[in-house]
């Protein structure tokens, strides 16, 4: 038994892999080589069974025995053992031995590296030849690859699944500014992606790019920042793809290309649609205005008189228009004032552009900054559209601001800082808009006293009380009430159709001697009052109590129904006296003035009946 054991020790200790010898009846090694003992520690066991080496994979190797044991030679590579490498296990029955069995233990690395050895061996013997015809092919294959990548006109990158940058193209380094050098093997969020356009931090985190590869999912991203080098932004649209290796998600490629100039084309592009909307709206604004300063009466006529104020003012007038300096004209109401602004304008070097003008006493509080400055759609409840002010409107032009000390005191500072700043922002916005203008103020009101009073803010006062301008009242200069009158009555009676009547030396005597508490205004009154009642071809006036006086006395007011029936009763009276003869000499259209077929239109306008003419007076 002793030769035996020697025997066996030696064919053991011969085998290159780790060996043993089972006794598959006892559970136990009786005979094993030093790498049999490295891998499964036998001499370390004290006795243990051979079966507790296998574990879970016991029943597994049982099974194999059998097989052993009925096919004389039997290998596995299915068997894990716990804590060594994986193996291909060889057993075959030992002869004249039963329940003997030889147990050879192959290490699957040490295969694997001995056919790597033998395929370098293979390519070795080939020659020198095939292998540099193999290391040509794999050049040529990379170069190939190159090219395409360098000829494409996107920027092209990867980065593998630590965000590490593993190719850069061409294109990619051009428009970044960067070299290969600078980017293999680093951290590309870090460099070309680290912070938004407005300055935030852009988190690796939050980084399509990298969901791309850890969650592997394709992000098409159509307007972002990558960084250059040299710290400039340049806007850029990308395609980060995840990329496999076998199946395993390796990390992602990155197409991208420089959007930046048609970003900002479309920027350019938007700009000039909103400064051709602002214009529009502009224009459109302007020509409502213009259409209703023209339908207004209050533009209809020049400054008139001869008198040394009104020439005083002319010259005032002159010395100022060709300047842009700001006016501030100051006199009672209905002496004018809206007149001298328009004078002003005419003669300045802005009279190809509009005069907007600006009534503050006839804007709601709560509107007078939408009207001033302008608004934004939706700034506030009803603003539905984008709409300019009267600051943006008189851009280029002169804004006439009538009675200043209405305004509200804080959109009186509102005002005073867009004009000390040369930009007015709308509400709801907050862009400035750069206007120049040139203002004229006016007040009927002392400005003193309206400073004073809390009504005006001294340093608005002073912003437009450049260049002061007086208007005296009518009852100063008597002397100008003839010419007034005369040009009133024309246009008068070109606006009823009907030829003007007489002003006699008494009436012009009458209307100089009154007081005209109501300056011009009322006197245009008076006289297109006269035009309507006058029947005789000689105007007849009203003034009220203390007429022809020096005395100042208040005009009777009529109310416009008094004055329909004041004209119904005239036209029944021009029918009485002309026997109801409407047309031909001596009819009634005659006395009145009127054509035939203008008083026919009349007649039933309002509803007098041959009845009316033909009763008693």
């Amino acid at each position: 038994m002793l030769d035996g054991q020697l025997s066996l020790d030696s064919l053991l200790t011969a085998l290159p892999d780790a060996a043993l010898v089972l006794d598959a009846s006892a559970d136990a090694a009786i005979g094993w080589n030093d790498a049999a003992d490295a891998l499964l520690d036998l001499s370390g066991t004290g006795g243990r069974a051979v079966s507790g080496h296998f574990g879970a994979a016991l029943p597994h190797f049982i099974v194999f025995l059998e097989e052993v044991d009925h096919r004389g030679a039997a290998w596995t590579r299915d068997i894990e053992l716990p804590g060594a490498p994986r193996c291909e296990i060889r057993g075959r029955p030992l002869p004249d031995a039963p329940g003997l069995f030889l147990i050879v233990l192959h290490d699957l690395r040490e295969i694997d590296r001995h056919a790597q050895i033998s395929e370098a061996a293979d390519l070795h013997r080939a020659g020198v030849g095939e292998w540099k015809r193999a290391q040509h092919f794999f050049a040529e294959l990379e170069r190939q690859n190159q090219l395409i990548l360098n000829a494409a006109g996107e920027g092209i990158y990867g980065v593998n699944a630590d965000g590490k940058t593993t190719f850069v193209n061409r294109a990619a380094q051009e428009m970044l500014g960067w070299t290969s050098e600078d980017l293999l093997g680093r951290d590309m969020h870090a460099l070309i992606h680290h912070h938004h356009l407005n300055g935030d931090v852009y988190h690796a985190q939050d980084c399509p790019i990298y969901r791309a590869f850890r969650f592997e999912q394709v992000h098409r991203i159509e307007d972002e920042v990558f960084w250059r080098k040299d710290g400039r932004p340049i806007r850029v649209e990308y395609v980060s793809t995840p990329i496999y290796d076998h199946k395993v998600l390796a990390g992602a490629v990155i197409i991208f290309r420089d959007i930046t100039e048609r970003k900002e084309n479309e920027r350019r592009l938007h700009d000039a649609m909103q400064e051709v909307a602002d214009l529009r709206d502009r224009l459109e604004q302007e020509n409502a205005y213009l259409q209703e300063a023209i339908s207004s009466e209050r533009a209809h006529h020049d400054i008139l008189g001869q008198s040394p104020q009104i020439r005083q003012l002319l010259q005032k007038i002159d010395l100022v228009a060709r300047t842009d300096a700001t006016v501030m004209i100051t006199g009672e109401p209905g002496t004018g004032k809206a007149l001298v602004a328009t004078a002003i304008h005419k003669d300045s070097h802005r009279s190809r552009r509009p005069l907007i003008h600006f009534k503050c006493g006839s804007v709601a509080p709560d509107a007078v900054d939408a009207e001033l400055f302008g608004q934004m759609r939706g700034a506030y409840p009803g603003a539905l559209r984008d709409r300019p002010g009267k600051l943006e409107l008189a851009h280029g032009g002169t804004l006439f601001i009538e009675d200043i000390e209405e305004l509200p005191l804080d959109s009186q500072g509102r005002l005073l800082h867009a004009l000390q700043n040369g930009a007015v922002t709308r509400l709801g916005d907050t862009r400035a808009r750069e206007v120049d203008l040139r203002v004229i103020a006016s007040s009927s009101a002392p400005l003193d006293d309206a400073v004073r009073r809390g009504r005006l803010r001294a340093d608005l006062h002073f912003f437009l009380d450049v260049f002061p301008i007086a208007c005296a009242p009518l009852r100063a200069r008597p002397e100008d009430i003839p010419a007034l009158s005369d040009h009133l009555l024309r246009l008068a009676c070109k606006r009823i159709n009907r030829d003007p009547p007489i002003i006699t030396e008494g009436t012009m005597q009458q209307l100089s001697a009154y007081h005209w508490p109501g300056n011009v205004r009322e006197l245009r009154n008076v006289i297109e009052r006269g035009a309507i009642l006058s029947t005789r071809g000689k105007l007849v006036v009203e003034l009220g109590h203390g007429a022809g006086g020096s005395a100042p006395g208040p005009v009777e007011v009529r109310t416009e129904a008094e004055m329909q029936q004041a004209l119904r009763d005239n036209v029944v009276a021009a029918l009485r006296e002309a026997g109801g003869k409407v047309s031909g000499p001596g009819g009634a259209a005659a006395r009145l003035g009127l054509r035939p077929t203008t008083l026919y239109s009349r007649l039933r306008a309002l509803g007098i009946d041959r009845e009316e003419w033909h009763a008693p007076g």
